[in-house]
C-alpha cells in the first residue's frame, strides 16, 4: 500500500541510456526538480544500442562503444541492480555512472562499472551482470515500455508525465545544456506538464546551440 506522502508525489517515468550526454543533463535537471517539488521518479533503462540495432555500420567509430555490444554493459548492470536493490539504487547507480562516463571521460568497461558501483554503495560483484545475458529480456522490455510511451521510435532521454485524467504522456527530451537550476528548472518543468495537459501536442524542437557542459 502507498503511504500518504507517495500519494501526494507526482510520479514521473524516465526512461534512460547511462551513456548518451545530453541524456544526463536531463536526468540532472530532474532531480534538481525533484529537491524541489514532491516528485517520484521512476528510473528505467532503455538502451541506443537495441535501438540502432543493424545500423552500427552506418554510423562513425567514435559511437560504436555507446551502440555497439559495449553499449550493453550498463543497463545490463542497471537491471540486475533494479532486480536485487530496486529503483532508489538505480537512481544511486546512474549518478555514479555518470560521474565515471561524462564527468571522467571513462567508457564503459567492466572496470568503470565495478568504480561506480562501489561510489553507489553497492555490491561491486554486480558488474559481472555487464557481460551476460541473463538480464537482456529485462532490459529488452524496459526499453520497449519507452519506445511504447512515446508512441514512437525515439532517442534517449524518455519523459512520461501526468497529462489529461492523469494519464502518463510521453515525450523525447527536454534536451537542455547547462542543466537548469533553481526557478529555471521549474520553470522548464511546469511547461513540460503544460504541454503534457494539451491533448493534441506532439512535438517542439530548435538546433543545440551548445555541448553537453558537466559543470
Amino acid at each position: 500500500m502507498a503511504s500518504t506522502a507517495d500519494a501526494d508525489r507526482t510520479r514521473v517515468d524516465f526512461w534512460f541510456d547511462p551513456l548518451c550526454p545530453w541524456t544526463w543533463m536531463t536526468s540532472r535537471w530532474l532531480t534538481e526538480v525533484a529537491a524541489l517539488r514532491p516528485l517520484d521518479i521512476r528510473w528505467h533503462v532503455m538502451s541506443l544500442a537495441i535501438l540502432n540495432e543493424g545500423r552500427l555500420d552506418q554510423v562513425p567509430q567514435e559511437y560504436h562503444d555507446l551502440l555497439g555490444p559495449k553499449g550493453l554493459r550498463p543497463v545490463r548492470t542497471l537491471v540486475a541492480v533494479r532486480q536485487s536493490h530496486g529503483n532508489e539504487a538505480v537512481a544511486r547507480l546512474y549518478t555514479a555512472l555518470g560521474a565515471v562516463f561524462h564527468r571522467d571521460g571513462k567508457g564503459p568497461t567492466p572496470e568503470a562499472l565495478t568504480e561506480a558501483l562501489k561510489s553507489a554503495e553497492l555490491p561491486t560483484e554486480l558488474a559481472e551482470h555487464a557481460d551476460a545475458t541473463t538480464y537482456d529480456a529485462e532490459v529488452r522490455a524496459s526499453h520497449e515500455a519507452g519506445q511504447k510511451a512515446v508512441g514512437e521510435e525515439a532517442g534517449s532521454p524518455i519523459l512520461a508525465v501526468p497529462g489529461p485524467d492523469a494519464t502518463p504522456v510521453g515525450f523525447f527530451g527536454p534536451i537542455v545544456s547547462p542543466v537548469p537550476r533553481s526557478d529555471a528548472a521549474l520553470s522548464l518543468w511546469d511547461t513540460v506538464v503544460h504541454a503534457a495537459s494539451v491533448p493534441g501536442f506532439a512535438e517542439l524542437k530548435r538546433a543545440r546551440t551548445a555541448p553537453p557542459s558537466f559543470d
